[in-house]
């Protein structure tokens, strides 16, 4: 389908998806593009070099990647260093010294090193100062439904932002601008690999 335009590939998807509702048959789609693979299957094998990193439903896949390599795959993430910090507890220490809360697996060991994987629609910006992440916008970059916000965090890591363009979205960014970034606990997928 990569050869098509993109509302003549929406149409095909739709009549791949319902033909094999209808015939009952079990197709096998075979797609580097991310998207395609969300919303053309019911089960999706992540594979990498020849190996299986990952099966399960588009919401699993998305939701909760295995491990780093499917959280970059699949859809946009941001990534973060850092370190556990409260052996049973939920504070995570970023390289440069701010502390964070996260749902922690069970068997982190203190001081363990693990990876915070976020995906940039789950996060908010403002200027308040309150958020403990802050960092300087570079760069907003307008995609019609969406706008996606591009900032330099204190400790020099590259993160986005995503928020729809909806009526009352705030639109009073501008790119120089200091601005801290909120991020909920439930939305990090804390990566051990």
């Amino acid at each position: 389908l990569s050869a098509l335009d993109l509302k003549l590939r929406k149409e095909m998807q739709l009549e791949l998806k319902r033909l094999q509702m209808e015939t009952g048959i079990t197709f096998i789609f075979v797609t580097h593009d991310q998207e395609e693979a969300l919303t053309m299957s019911d089960r999706i094998a992540v594979m990498n070099d020849g190996h299986v990193l990952q099966i399960g439903t588009p919401t699993e896949i998305y939701e909760a990647p295995a491990d780093r390599f499917v959280a970059d795959f699949i859809g946009d993430t941001n990534f973060l260093a850092a370190e556990f910090r409260i052996a049973g507890g939920r504070r995570f220490a970023l390289e440069n010294g701010v502390e964070i809360e996260a749902e922690a697996p069970g068997d982190l060991a203190q001081g363990q090193q693990v990876t915070l994987a976020i995906r940039p629609e789950r996060v908010t910006l403002d200027t308040t100062g309150k958020s403990p992440v802050s960092g300087k916008l570079e760069n907003i970059v307008y995609f019609g439904t969406d706008t996606t916000y591009y900032v330099v965090l204190a400790g020099g890591e590259q993160f986005q932002v995503r928020t729809q363009n909806r009526e009352g979205a705030p639109r009073d960014f501008r790119v120089g601008d200091r601005v801290s970034v909120h991020i909920p606990p439930e939305a990090i997928r804390v990566l051990v690999q």
